[in-house]
C-alpha cells in the first residue's frame, strides 16, 4: 500500500527534528569545549537549520519523485511553523525581530528548495 503525500511529509518532518536535535547536542558540545561566543553560536544555530532543512528537502525529492522542489520548500516551510509554533508556546509569545522571523523562515525555505532539487 502506498504512503499519503501526508504520510510522507510527516515522516520526513520528523526525521529532519531528529536530526536537528542531534545537530543541536553536537553544538551544545562545542559551546561547552570551545566557549563560543553570541555571534558564533547564532552562526551554528543558523547552520544548523540549513542542515536539517536541506538534509529533509533531499528526504521530500527521493520520496515524492515529482515536482521535488515544491516538496522541498514545503518541508521548509512546514520545519519553520512547527519550530515558530514550539517557540510561541514555550515563550509565551515571539522572541526576536521579525526581520529575525523572516530570515529564519527564508534561510530554511531555500535550504529545503535546494534539497528538493538536488535529490
Amino acid at each position: 500500500m502506498e504512503k499519503s503525500k501526508l504520510q510522507v511529509t510527516l515522516r520526513n518532518l520528523l526525521i529532519t527534528y531528529i536530526l536537528t536535535g542531534i545537530l543541536l547536542v553536537v553544538l551544545a558540545l562545542a559551546l561547552y569545549r570551545f566557549r563560543l561566543k553570541e555571534g558564533q553560536i547564532r552562526l551554528g544555530v543558523n547552520a544548523v537549520y540549513i542542515i536539517a532543512c536541506l538534509f529533509g528537502g533531499v528526504l521530500m525529492g527521493k520520496s515524492v519523485r515529482h515536482r521535488r522542489f515544491f516538496w522541498g520548500l514545503l518541508l521548509g516551510l512546514l520545519y519553520f511553523l512547527v519550530l515558530l509554533a514550539v517557540s510561541f508556546f514555550l515563550n509565551k509569545g515571539l522572541n526576536g525581530s521579525m526581520n529575525q522571523l523572516l530570515t529564519t523562515m527564508a534561510i530554511c525555505a531555500v535550504s529545503g528548495t535546494a534539497g528538493g532539487m538536488l535529490s
